[in-house]
C-alpha cells in the first residue's frame, strides 16, 4: 500500500502538471503578446503549438512506452514536460516559447496515455475502477481550476511564473515516479514512416478543421491529406501484431464500441462546451461573469460523480452505467435548450449543467475502465493512446460542427441547435454503450474480463 500510494502520486501529480498548464496558458496569452509585441493571432499559437503535439504522438508514445516500458517512457515524459517548462519560462521571443511550447507537447503525449497504462499495473483489478475515477477527479478538478489559478498567478506575477511554477511540481513528481511499477518493455522496432504518417494525419486534420470554414479550399485540401495519410498508414500497419494505430485492438466489438461511444460523448461535450457560452449570453442576456459562474456546477459535478462511478464500475456492468450517464448528459443539455426563459433562469440552469455533469462523469469512468481493460495487459499503452485520441477527436468534431453553425446561421439559433445536437451525440454515446454490452469481446483478459 504505501508504495502503491507514491505511484499514484506521481501518476495522478503528472496528469494535473499536463493539464493544469494546457488549462491556464488561454489565460496568459493578452499579457504575452504584450510583452513580447507579438499580434494577437500570432500568440494562439502558444496554445495551437501544445494541443499539436500532444495530438501527433500520443500514439506513437503509446507504442514507444510498449518497447521500452511504460515507467521509463512517463519519467521521461515529465522530465520532457519539466525542462520545456524551464525554457517556455525563459522564452526572449514568441519563437522560442512556441518551441517550447511543442517541447511541452509532446511531454505531455507521454504522460497523457502511459499514465493510465500504468494505474493497470497499479491497482488490482478489483480496484480499477477507483483507480480511473481518480484520473478522472485529477483531470476535472485540473481543468476547472486552470483558468482561476492562471489569473491567480497572473495578479502578482509576471507569465513567465505560469511555466516557473511546474518545476518544482516537475521536481516532485520526478520524485514520486521512483515508486512506479517497473513494467518490462517489448523492444520491438518502431516504424519511422508509420509515425510520420501518423504525425501529417493528425496535424493535418486539425488544422484542416481550423481553416476548412475561413478557407475552404484550403481546409479541405489539408483534410483531405489526413483521409490519404490514414489510409497510407492503415496499409502500413495493418499486418503488423502490435501496431501503431490499434487495429488489432479495434478487432474487439467492446473495445471498437467503447472507443466509438468516447468520440461521440467527448463530441457531445465540446460542442455543449461552446454553446453553452452563447446560449447564455445572446439568448438569456447573462453577463460575462453569470455565464462563467454557471459554467462551473459542469466539472464540480464531474468530480462529484467521479469516485462513485469507480465504485459503481467494479461492481455493476459498465454498458448500463455509461448508457445512465449519457441518457443524463443528453437530458441536462435538452432541457438547457428547451427550458422557458424565466425571469430568472440561472438556478434552472444550475441544475441543468450540474445534471450534466453528473451524466458524463458517470460515462467517463466505466468506459474509459472497459476500454482499458477489453485490451490485453501487454497493450494497455496503445489502449491508453485510443482513449487520448478518441477524447481529442471528438472534441475536434465537436468545435469544427459548432463552428460550422455559427457560420451557418445567427449565433442565438445556432447556440439552440448546438445544444439539441449535443444531446443527440450523448444519446448515441449511451445508445453504442448499450450495443456493447451485447457484444463479446475478442480478447481473453482472464480475471479481468470487460464488462
Amino acid at each position: 500500500m504505501p508504495r502503491r500510494l507514491v505511484a499514484v502520486a506521481a501518476i495522478l501529480g503528472a496528469i494535473v502538471l499536463v493539464v493544469l498548464d494546457g488549462a491556464i496558458a488561454n489565460v496568459a496569452l493578452p499579457p504575452i503578446a504584450q510583452q513580447l509585441n507579438a499580434s494577437p493571432a500570432d500568440t494562439v499559437w502558444v496554445v495551437t503549438a501544445y494541443q499539436l503535439a500532444v495530438v501527433m504522438f500520443l500514439l506513437p508514445a503509446a507504442a514507444l512506452g510498449e518497447r521500452l516500458g511504460y515507467r521509463r517512457v512517463f519519467t521521461g515524459g515529465v522530465a520532457l514536460f519539466t525542462v520545456a517548462s524551464a525554457l517556455c519560462a525563459m522564452a526572449p521571443s514568441l519563437a522560442w516559447l512556441v518551441a517550447g511550447r511543442c517541447l511541452q507537447g509532446l511531454g505531455s503525449a507521454a504522460v497523457m496515455p502511459l499514465g493510465l497504462a500504468l494505474l493497470r499495473f497499479t491497482y488490482p483489478k478489483r480496484l480499477l475502477g477507483q483507480a480511473i475515477a481518480y484520473n478522472a477527479l485529477a483531470v476535472a478538478g485540473a481543468s476547472a481550476a486552470g483558468p482561476a489559478v492562471g489569473a491567480a498567478i497572473l495578479s502578482v506575477a509576471s507569465w513567465p511564473w505560469l511555466f516557473a511554477v511546474n518545476l518544482p511540481l516537475g521536481a516532485l513528481v520526478l520524485l514520486a515516479a521512483r515508486g512506479l511499477p517497473a513494467t518490462p518493455g517489448t523492444w520491438r522496432p518502431l516504424d519511422g514512416w508509420s509515425v510520420a504518417l501518423n504525425a501529417g494525419m493528425f496535424a493535418a486534420f486539425v488544422l484542416g478543421g481550423d481553416r476548412v470554414l475561413e478557407a475552404p479550399a484550403e481546409g479541405g485540401a489539408l483534410l483531405a491529406a489526413a483521409v490519404a495519410c490514414l489510409v497510407l498508414l492503415v496499409r502500413r500497419e495493418l499486418p503488423r501484431a502490435a501496431p501503431l494505430i490499434p487495429l488489432d485492438l479495434l478487432r474487439s466489438p467492446s473495445f471498437r464500441m467503447s472507443v466509438i461511444a468516447s468520440v461521440c460523448c467527448f463530441t457531445g461535450q465540446m460542442a455543449s462546451y461552446v454553446a453553452l457560452p452563447f446560449y447564455m449570453h445572446h439568448v438569456l442576456g447573462l453577463s460575462v461573469l453569470a455565464t462563467g459562474l454557471l459554467m462551473t456546477p459542469w466539472p464540480l459535478a464531474v468530480m462529484a460523480a467521479a469516485p462513485m462511478a469507480g465504485r459503481l464500475a467494479d461492481r455493476l456492468p459498465t454498458a448500463w452505467l455509461c448508457a445512465a450517464g449519457a441518457a443524463c448528459l443528453a437530458a441536462g443539455l435538452a432541457l438547457c435548450a428547451v427550458w422557458p426563459a424565466q425571469a430568472d433562469p440561472r438556478p434552472s440552469l444550475v441544475v441543468f449543467t450540474a445534471l450534466a455533469g453528473l451524466g458524463f462523469g458517470f460515462f467517463q469512468t466505466p468506459n474509459n475502465r472497459n476500454m482499458l481493460l477489453a485490451a490485453p495487459q501487454a497493450r494497455s499503452g496503445a489502449a491508453g493512446g485510443a482513449q487520448a485520441v478518441a477524447r481529442l477527436t471528438g472534441q475536434t468534431i465537436g468545435s469544427l460542427s459548432m463552428g460550422m453553425l455559427f457560420a451557418a446561421m445567427p449565433a442565438s439559433r445556432a447556440s439552440h441547435l448546438g445544444l439539441a445536437m449535443a444531446a443527440c451525440f450523448a444519446v448515441a454515446a449511451g445508445v453504442v454503450s448499450l450495443l456493447r454490452g451485447a457484444a463479446a469481446p475478442s480478447f481473453s483478459a482472464g480475471p479481468s474480463h470487460p464488462r
